[in-house]
């Protein structure tokens, strides 16, 4: 496919076209020219979209989709599909299906159903066999295998000797371990974060500390092990902070925050409403303030969707009852354009891809043609409409949105929402 995209805005801080408008032409998956007013001189066909921008593509770092196990949830096909028509062109999946991705046969299955489609998989590999934290899994077969990271999705390691271990273990073949940070004897059956909103609304809280105290334990080890460590989806202002300080004494830890965190805060309770029930849970706007704070001077690393689709009936039930999650690539771009500098929020959605080992592509000639396209104006109310998962848990319905996605190029292929 011979593609000539016009009078585009690139943001993409490595390439030297940066905040200049141009044309780009794309042919046989591979950038081979970029200029004004570029001739077309094989038919090539002509994308011009409304004040268009592009960057280098996208990555979501944690990505749920259900299959397989639970397609009812959603699929791998149609999440693709709704990863590229909204702005990505990579996501890291989660191993939480049915059976977890702990071995090499779930890792080829799920990367052979993502053959073909223009937003590219990367399998995360189950830390422990069942995701049950009892066991390590076979973690060097699953790295053979195209796993790019390990860790159990939103599970914390109560063993400490066998993160211990694992951290020591990966560092073989340069693997990243994930670790989620939530002390579960502490959370107990808390719903909610400890505090006045879910004091007042008579909800069990799961207190900061729950968290915290969690990544205090990790980075010692880290420290302890040396080796590389991930802490996804941090929600509190101490957490920014530890991993700042870590980070000061040059431990080779990452760490993520979710667009929902960064957005909306635990007032959003005050209706019951389970499509606010995520882990961790949404906290106070001083923790939302110190999570902005942290993707504005690079503590965060990585802004993730963590989208994980619920079907209705797990979902739409008695706060207390309904299962943690929130789909959230399709309002992921303009939700973040509500808080975030767009120079800042594309960053934050494609440099992290070095963490995982997934190549950067910048915006240059003879590179891939690894390519996102979006509007960063205009302003609109996100709703059922404009929901193209098969579950329909959005945190964001009835939110003001500014910008959206059009879609990508990638794979020699071009989606468009």
């Amino acid at each position: 496919m011979n593609i000539i995209i016009r009078n585009a805005k690139i943001i993409d801080s490595n390439s030297s076209f940066h905040n200049q408008t141009v044309d780009v032409l794309v042919a046989d998956g591979f950038v081979k020219k970029i200029g004004t007013s570029l001739l077309n001189t094989d038919n090539s066909e002509e994308l011009k979209l409304e004040n268009l921008h592009i960057s280098q593509g996208w990555f979501d770092s944690s990505v749920s989709l259900g299959e397989p196990g639970f397609e009812d949830r959603e699929t791998i096909a149609n999440g693709l599909d709704v990863a590229a028509k909204s702005g990505f062109a990579a996501i890291a999946l989660q191993p939480n299906s049915l059976p977890v991705i702990d071995n090499q046969s779930q890792v080829n299955f799920v990367k052979n159903k993502a053959n073909g489609f223009a937003t590219q998989l990367f399998p995360i590999g189950a830390l422990t066999k069942e995701s049950e934290g009892k066991d390590m899994a076979e973690l060097f077969d699953m790295k053979n295998s195209g796993a790019v990271a390990f860790g159990d999705y939103a599970k914390s390691l109560d063993n400490a000797n066998l993160l211990k271990i694992a951290l020591q273990y990966v560092q073989d073949f340069d693997g990243l371990v994930i670790a989620f940070a939530q002390d579960d004897k502490i959370k107990g059956n808390g719903v909610a974060n400890e505090g006045i909103v879910s004091a007042r609304l008579g909800l069990k809280g799961i207190p900061d500390l729950a968290e915290e105290i969690q990544i205090v334990r990790n980075l010692f080890l880290l420290e302890y092990t040396g080796g590389k460590m991930h802490i996804p989806t941090i929600s509190t202002a101490k957490s920014v902070q530890l991993i700042k300080e870590a980070k000061a004494k040059g431990l080779n830890v990452t760490c993520s925050a979710t667009v929902h965190h960064l957005v909306l805060t635990d007032d959003k309770l005050e209706s019951f409403d389970s499509r606010y029930k995520v882990t961790p849970p949404l906290r106070t706007e001083i923790d939302r303030q110190a999570l902005i704070n942290g993707v504005l001077d690079g503590t965060i690393d990585l802004i993730t969707s963590d989208h994980n689709p619920i079907d209705i009936e797990h979902k739409k039930m008695e706060f207390d009852l309904a299962k943690n999650g929130t789909i959230g690539l399709e309002s992921a771009f303009g939700a973040l354009m509500t808080v975030l500098p767009l120079e800042t929020i594309i960053e934050k959605l494609t440099l992290g891809k070095s963490i995982f080992s997934i190549p950067n592509n910048s915006l240059a000639e003879g590179e891939i043609a690894n390519i996102t396209l979006f509007n960063p104006e205009g302003n609109s109310v996100f709703t059922k409409a404009n929901i193209l998962s098969k579950s329909k848990n959005s945190a964001f319905l009835g939110v003001n949105l500014k910008g959206k996605a059009y879609g990508i190029l990638n794979q020699g292929k071009l989606i468009l929402g």
